[in-house]
C-alpha cells in the first residue's frame, strides 16, 4: 500500500507528458486507470525501441496503471467517463481545448457531479490565448522557450534535446500540481481545474533569462557547453579518449580545480573572485584544464579530482550506466515482470521515502487489459459489457 492508495486516477492523456505525471502518482500507489482508444491506442505505444512490437518506452510510461479501451467520441464511451469520473479523485487530460465539451464531457459539468474531482488539464499552449488551439508538442516548448536558441556551440544551430525533455519537465509540474490541488481539497473539500501548458514549466529552469534581458538587454548567447555564468566548466578529453565534465559552480571548487592543474597563481587574481569574472577569463581557464587534462588517463584524473574534492564526472553512455556501481547502490533501474516480454529493466522511482516508498508493481499493460473488471467496478453487467464490445465502444 502506497502512500497514494486512497485515490484514484482517471489518464486520458497521449504521449508523454500527461501520461507521465499519472505514472509518478500511480509510482506511490494510487490506483490510476489508463483509458485508450479500443483500436488506435496511444501513441506512445510505437515510440522508441521495441521486443516483438511491444513498445518498451510504453512499458515504463504506463506502469503500475490498470488498462482501459473506451471510445470516447462516443455517447457510451462518454457515460463510461463519467461514471469513471464520479468515483474518481483526479482526471488527467491533453486534448485540444474545447474537445472534452465536445464530447459532452466538459470539465465544469464534471465537478458539478463530483465537486471533490481534480482535473488537470494539459496542453501545449494553455486553455486560452491566440494559440490556444493549436496543436502543441514538448519540441514546440523547447524551441518557444528559449532553451534551443541557447543550446549548441556557438557557431552551430540552436540544438533540440535528443528526448522529450519540455515533456518530461511538464509532467514533473502536473503531478506537483495535483499535489497543490489535492492539499487545497483536503482543506476545504473541494476539487479545481489545472490548466498547464508545457510551453511554460520549462521556461522555469533556464533560470533568470528574463529578469535579465528586462533589466539589462541581455540575450543569452550559444555557449556549447561552456557556462555563461561560471567557469572553468566543460567537456575535456582525456589521453585515453575519454570525455570527463567538470563544473566550478561553487568558489571553493573553482579554487581547487585551478590549482590541481598547476595554476595557483589564478586565485590570486582580482576576476577569480566570482562566476562572472571567471567567465571573461573562460578561454584562459579552459586552456588550463583541458591541457592538464590531456596530458593524463582518465582514471587518473578522476582519482586526482576526487582527492582535491573538485567536481568531475565521466561522460556516460548507456552502457556505462548499467554497470556504474553508484546507480546500482541507489538501485536506480529494477527488472519488472511482464506478461509480453516476461521481463523488462526500467528507471526506478524517481525518489525515496523512508516511510512510505514507491514501488513499480507492474510494467504497462495490453490495450484493454483491465476494460472488464473497470467497468463491473462501475456495476455495469457483465452483458453490457460484451455488447459494448460487440459495438466497438470498449476492448
Amino acid at each position: 500500500m502506497g502512500s497514494l492508495a486512497d485515490l484514484r486516477v482517471i489518464d486520458m492523456a497521449t504521449l508523454f507528458a500527461g501520461p507521465s505525471a499519472a505514472m509518478m502518482l500511480g509510482d506511490f500507489g494510487a490506483d490510476v486507470i489508463k483509458i485508450e482508444h479500443p483500436r488506435r491506442g496511444d501513441p506512445s505505444r510505437g515510440h522508441g525501441a521495441a521486443v516483438d512490437g511491444v513498445g518498451l518506452w510504453w512499458k515504463t510510461l504506463s506502469r503500475n496503471k490498470r488498462n482501459v479501451a473506451v471510445d470516447m467520441s462516443r455517447a457510451e464511451g462518454q457515460e463510461i467517463v463519467r461514471r469513471l469520473t464520479g468515483r474518481a479523485d483526479v482526471l488527467v487530460e491533453n486534448f485540444r481545448p474545447g474537445t472534452l465539451e465536445r464530447w459532452g464531457l466538459d470539465p465544469a459539468e464534471l465537478l458539478r457531479d463530483n465537486p471533490r474531482l481534480i482535473v488537470a488539464r494539459m496542453t501545449g499552449f494553455g486553455q486560452f490565448g491566440p494559440m490556444a488551439g493549436q496543436p502543441g508538442f514538448g519540441t514546440l516548448a523547447e524551441a518557444m522557450s528559449g532553451f534551443a536558441a541557447m543550446t549548441g556551440e556557438p557557431d552551430g544551430p540552436p540544438t533540440l534535446p535528443p528526448l522529450a525533455l519540455a515533456d518530461g519537465i511538464a509532467g514533473l509540474a502536473m503531478s506537483y500540481a495535483i499535489m497543490v490541488a489535492l492539499h487545497h481539497r483536503e482543506r476545504t473539500g473541494r476539487g479545481q481545474i489545472i490548466d498547464l501548458a508545457i510551453i511554460e514549466p520549462i521556461l522555469g529552469l533556464l533560470g533568470p533569462q528574463m529578469s535579465a534581458y528586462k533589466a539589462l538587454g541581455v540575450v543569452p548567447p550559444r555557449t556549447g557547453n561552456r557556462s555563461s555564468s561560471n567557469a572553468p566548466r566543460n567537456t575535456y578529453r582525456t589521453r585515453d579518449g575519454r570525455w570527463l565534465a567538470v563544473s566550478t559552480s561553487a568558489q571553493p571548487v573553482a579554487e581547487r580545480v585551478v590549482t590541481l592543474v598547476g595554476r595557483p597563481d589564478l586565485v590570486e587574481e582580482p576576476w577569480f573572485a566570482s562566476g562572472a569574472g571567471r567567465v571573461r577569463h573562460v578561454e584562459e581557464l579552459d586552456q588550463a584544464v583541458a591541457s592538464w587534462i590531456a596530458a593524463r588517463d582518465a582514471e587518473e584524473v578522476i582519482a586526482a579530482f576526487e582527492e582535491a574534492q573538485a567536481a568531475i564526472a565521466p561522460i556516460y553512455d548507456v552502457k556505462d550506466i548499467a554497470v556504474d556501481p553508484q546507480y546500482t547502490a541507489l538501485q536506480t533501474f529494477v527488472d519488472v515482470e511482464d506478461d509480453e516480454l516476461g521481463s523488462v529493466t526500467m528507471q526506478n522511482v524517481m525518489f525515496r521515502l523512508s516511510e512510505t516508498p514507491g514501488e513499480i508493481r507492474w510494467a504497462g499493460r495490453a490495450l484493454g487489459h483491465d476494460t472488464d473488471e473497470v467497468l463491473a467496478e462501475l456495476d455495469i453487467p457483465a452483458e453490457r459489457i460484451a455488447e459494448l464490445r460487440r459495438m466497438g465502444v470498449v476492448a
